[in-house]
């Protein structure tokens, strides 16, 4: 072999070797948005989302991803590598971001996390506006997310549907009802006494009114909640999740992955911001509204489903998925 057909087999190996890494990062962060940053609002350069269009002849299911961060931080990016399972199985994507606690304290929103909440009902009642442009069904739509994007979730799933069909404006005349809420580490009540029934040692909640005396030290901020319940009272009931659910909400899946211990009322927990607690009542409250339900967590794994992720699926796309 000579020296220039031992280099261009140097060159096609490097350039495998490049391929194969390349396609290895790729499975890693997720395929790129068919649509990236595409706004759905005008109060914010965060309201803006990434849309991932599945191939069919058809008009496809979607699943809208809300990103945790406890409303005060996080990024819709973080959803990239859990895309391509939606994708295989038919379903299109929108992941979001959405204005964060302080932007909307410094907008004067009242409470700021109606801020947060709205606005993910603003860009969900979008993606039905661009039904027909982007190939979606918009009677097939779940929502997903963990921690605060799992609370928005079960909050849009409950709440009384958003439309204004007099309105105007044609985005606001769509729906905000979803077909089936999976989430992971679900926060589901916003009262303080509520949770400390539940959770003694639970600390989250006082920032999404505000109440944020010191950055990072949520417990400072629950106690400041707790002295202003009674005031409050109105908006905490309006912003828990657990406080709306009514007979015609769809299916729910909670999962607690982070759970150490069986949960027990009354129990400390090691991290009281994700107990499974929070879905075992609002498990209890669901089932006493023949709401079908699925809790999971790793003392009672759900053998039914087996994730929140293959939950939506088969609730989109009417099948079982093994």
């Amino acid at each position: 072999m000579n020296r220039f057909s031992t280099v261009l087999l140097l060159v096609f190996a490097m350039s495998q070797v490049a391929n194969a890494q390349a396609k290895v990062k790729q499975q890693r962060i997720g395929p790129k948005p068919t649509i990236t940053n595409f706004t759905y609002g005008i109060d914010s350069k965060l309201q803006v989302l990434d849309f991932w269009q599945a191939k069919s002849d058809k008009s496809t299911p979607l699943v809208l991803m809300i990103h945790g961060g406890g409303w005060v931080g996080g990024d819709k990016a973080r959803f990239r590598q859990d895309v391509q399972q939606y994708l295989d199985a038919g379903i299109s994507v929108a992941a979001i971001n959405y204005r964060l606690i302080s932007e909307a304290m410094q907008q004067k929103v009242d409470p700021p996390v109606k801020a947060c909440l709205y606005d993910s009902a603003r860009a969900l009642q979008t993606i039905r506006a661009q039904s027909k442009e982007w190939n979606i069904d918009p009677n097939r739509i779940a929502a997903t997310g963990g921690s605060a994007g799992a609370c928005t979730s079960l909050w849009l799933a409950f709440h009384d549907d958003l439309a204004q069909p007099e309105s105007d404006d044609p985005i606001a005349r769509q729906s905000t009802r979803l077909t089936c809420a999976a989430v992971v580490g679900a926060q589901t009540s916003l009262d303080p006494v509520t949770v400390r029934d539940w959770i003694p040692n639970a600390v989250y909640g006082g920032h999404a009114f505000g109440l944020m005396p010191e950055k990072k030290q949520r417990g400072a901020g629950f106690e400041l909640l707790l002295a202003s319940r009674e005031k409050l009272l109105p908006l905490i009931k309006e912003y828990s999740p657990i406080e709306l659910v009514t007979s015609d909400d769809p299916p729910i899946y909670l999962d607690y992955p982070a759970q150490k211990v069986a949960p027990k009322q009354g129990q400390e927990e090691k991290d009281p911001t994700h107990s499974a607690m929070y879905g075992v009542k609002l498990a209890e409250k669901l089932r006493d509204a023949n709401i079908e339900v699925v809790l999971s967590y790793p003392q009672q794994p759900d053998s039914e489903y087996g994730s929140p992720a293959k939950f939506i699926i088969e609730k989109l796309n009417g099948k079982s998925i093994q």
